[in-house]
C-alpha cells in the first residue's frame, strides 16, 4: 500500500516553475534520500507533499489517517525564553510523561529531559526534533536536512539512529540532503531532483545514471565510495559542535558534501 504519491507534480514560486512533472511514490518501510543542487526544488517537494505548498498543477495522495512526523531544516529558539526539552514536546499539545520519555529514548537523548534547549548541541537538538516527530508513532518520517551544520561523525549516528528507528517504528523515512556521503550509507531508494526528477532507483543505479553525472561530475563517484557502509559499524560519538544561539548554524563539511542552501 502506498504511502503517499505524487502525480504531475507542478510548483510555482515567485513566478517561477520550481518543481514540473513530479511523480514519485513512498511505500511503507523504505529510505527515500532526495539529492540534488541548490536550488532544484528539494525542500519545496517535502513542503508540497506534507500540504504546506499548494501545487500549481497535479495532486498529491495520502493514504487514509495517514500520520506524518516531520523533522525541519532548521528551527530559531529564543534563549532568553526559558524551555526546557520536555516542556518543548508539550508543544502544541500536550503528551503524556511515558510517551515523551519514550520518544527521547528511541531518538538516542534520555538524558535531556529537563536540559534548557539552549543548553543543547547541535547533535542533540537534532535528536529533540526527532523525538517530537516520532511522538505520535508516525507512519512515514519526512526530515529535511536534518544533519546541517553537523560534522560527518555526528552526522553518521544521526542517520544510523534513523535506521533504527525505521526498524524499530516500522514507518517509511523520506530525506532531503546535500550530504552525498547518504545515499551511499542510509538509503533504499535515490531521488535525484533537478525541477524534475532526473533518476531514481537504487543507490548504485543512480550514480552509473548520466543524469547524477552532469550534475556532480564524476569526482563523487570516490567519495560514495568511501563513506559506503555495511550497516555493521558503531558509529556511538556524537562529534558535533555547541550552537549557541542559533540551532541552524553551520560547520564545515567535506568534499562530499553539496553547498547548502534552503530552498
Amino acid at each position: 500500500m502506498t504511502l503517499i504519491s505524487a502525480e504531475g507534480l507542478r510548483v510555482r514560486q515567485g513566478g517561477q516553475i520550481v518543481l514540473r512533472d513530479v511523480n514519485l511514490t513512498i511505500e511503507p518501510g523504505e529510505i527515500v534520500t532526495i539529492v540534488g543542487p541548490n536550488g532544484s526544488g528539494k525542500s519545496t517537494l517535502l513542503r508540497a507533499l506534507i500540504g504546506a505548498v499548494r501545487p500549481e498543477a497535479g495532486r498529491v495522495v495520502r493514504s487514509r489517517g495517514l500520520k506524518i512526523g516531520y523533522v525541519p531544516q532548521s528551527l530559531k529558539i529564543d534563549t532568553t525564553l526559558p524551555l526546557t526539552v520536555r516542556r518543548f514536546l508539550d508543544l502544541p499539545m500536550r503528551v503524556s510523561d511515558a510517551l515523551a520519555e519514550a520518544a527521547l529514548d528511541e531518538a538516542g537523548v534520555a538524558h535531556v529531559a529537563q536540559k534548557q534547549l539552549a543548553e543543547l548541541s547541535g547533535g542533540q537538538f537534532q535528536r529533540v526534533l526527532l523525538a517530537r516527530a516520532i511522538i505520535g508513532k508516525p507512519d512515514i518520517l519526512m526530515l529535511d536536512e536534518p544533519t546541517q551544520g553537523l560534522d560527518q561523525p555526528a552526522q553518521a549516528a544521526f542517520y544510523k539512529q534513523i535506521e533504527a528507528l525505521r526498524d524499530e517504528l516500522g514507518c517509511a523515512v523520506l530525506m532531503v540532503s546535500h550530504e552525498l556521503h547518504v545515499v551511499m550509507s542510509a538509503s533504499d531508494r535515490v531521488i535525484c531532483l533537478n525541477g524534475h526528477i532526473c533518476c531514481e532507483g537504487t543507490p548504485e543505479v543512480v550514480r552509473a545514471a548520466p543524469a547524477w553525472r552532469e550534475l556532480f561530475g564524476t569526482g563523487t563517484q570516490g567519495a560514495l565510495a568511501l563513506y559506503r557502509h555495511d550497516h555493521d559499524h558503531d558509529h556511538d560519538h556524537d562529534h558535533d559542535h555547541h550552537h549557541g544561539h542559533d540551532h541552524a548554524q553551520g560547520h564545515a563539511h567535506s568534499d562530499a558534501t553539496l553547498e547548502s542552501t534552503g530552498q
